[in-house]
């Protein structure tokens, strides 16, 4: 292995030291932000009462795949459906 190919190697080694500890952190403000509470009334309750509310991973799936909610797609219906039923009296 030449000089040049083992400074690059060890670059290499640095940035992904590097992409670990960003993880590491990332991981500390998810569970920062997980352990969250809010006011409400007299007593406090956590920003995100459960695990879907903080991530919705069948949301990011979607999205990454280019999959439209279904939900939108219903909504957009129903008010055909209202338009239609409207005409029809």
């Amino acid at each position: 292995m030449t000089i040049s190919e083992y400074e690059l190697r060890f670059k290499a080694y640095r940035l992904k030291k590097l992409d670990e500890q960003e993880l590491i952190h990332q991981q500390a403000w998810a569970n920062w932000q997980v352990q969250a509470t809010k006011q409400q009334a007299k007593k406090q309750v956590p920003v995100y009462p459960t695990f879907k509310k903080f991530f919705d991973k069948r949301k990011f799936e979607n999205e990454i795949l280019g999959i439209k909610n279904s939900d939108s797609k219903f909504n957009q219906d129903s008010k055909l459906i209202n338009l239609m039923k409207k005409a029809n009296k």
